[in-house]
């Protein structure tokens, strides 16, 4: 007869002990003087598995293994080495401050109904 049972999909190419030092790699984020990068992109974590584990993916493979470890693409913007978070406070209290009214135009407004140029004398 017919089953109605699908297959569970190609088996990762990784074991469960490779995937968990990929996570805690991923977690930990890029040194950017020995990976040479701020973030990690899909792109770099494939050759850290091609490198390390011997393993080659594709950028859209990776990324669903990305998924399938409960990681997400989306990461916070790096931040500068040489930020100044202080400063950054500073700016963003004095940011919050209304705008002051402003006063009224100093050119004033023409008078009466006029339409069109002025017509020349004579």
């Amino acid at each position: 007869g017919l089953s109605d049972h699908w297959g569970d999909g190609r088996p990762c190419r990784l074991t469960e002990g490779q995937q968990a030092t990929l996570k805690a790699i991923v977690l930990q984020g890029p040194d950017p003087e020995a990976d040479g990068v701020s973030t990690w992109r899909l792109i770099d974590l494939c050759r850290i598995v091609r490198e390390r584990f011997g393993v080659t993916y594709s950028e859209g493979g990776m990324g669903k293994l990305m998924r399938s470890l409960d990681l997400s693409w989306q990461t916070p913007r790096p931040q500068h080495a040489e930020t100044d978070r202080a400063a950054q406070e500073r700016f963003k209290k004095g940011a919050s401050r209304k705008p002051s009214r402003r006063s009224p135009p100093t050119t004033p407004k023409p008078g009466g109904l006029r339409s069109g140029s002025r017509m020349r004398p004579g």
